[in-house]
């Protein structure tokens, strides 16, 4: 008796497995005849699924969500540093310690550019001194100097 539902189970499973790449469709023309035909009228045979599907990797599609002007603009106000990691996917930029032109101090910066968008929002600016963090007004005026410069270049691209 146990022997016999073990067979049936371990049968039932080989048949629902075997029959997930042919499920909806009739014979060699493969004619969608059921639940499994999407909005586009292909059938999942027809694409290529399978139960399988489900355990292969998902496909990412890299997409650059940066501001190419606040990009470019970033890498103009401060080409006094020297860059470290840049990263376009992300928006990072992070360079080395660096003295302004007619400056004392050397600073050091991180950028993240988080938005599509010629916007405020979209940019941070983290600067650091040998010592420490940077003054907040500092690292305001920067943040102003790299707007100013991506709107500029928006504007020379006939863009605004």
């Amino acid at each position: 008796m146990r022997k016999t539902i073990i067979t049936i189970m371990f049968l039932a499973t080989v048949l629902s497995v075997g029959a997930c790449g042919r499920s909806g469709v009739d014979g060699p023309d493969r004619t969608p005849t059921g639940p499994d035909t999407s909005e586009t009228g292909i059938d999942i045979a027809q694409r290529g699924e399978s139960i399988w599907t489900l355990f292969s990797p998902p496909e990412v599609e890299n997409t650059v969500r940066v501001n190419k002007y606040i990009w470019a603009a970033s890498l103009q106000v401060l080409e006094f540093l020297p860059v470290q990691t840049v990263d376009p996917f992300t928006g990072v930029i992070v360079t080395g310690f660096g003295t302004p032109p007619n400056g004392s101090r050397a600073y050091r910066a991180t950028i993240l550019i988080n938005d599509p968008a010629l916007d405020a929002r979209s940019l941070n600016v983290a600067l650091q001194t040998r010592s420490g963090a940077a003054s907040p007004s500092t690292v305001r005026a920067i943040e102003d100097a790299i707007l100013t410069r991506a709107r500029q270049m928006r504007i020379g691209d006939n863009k605004y």
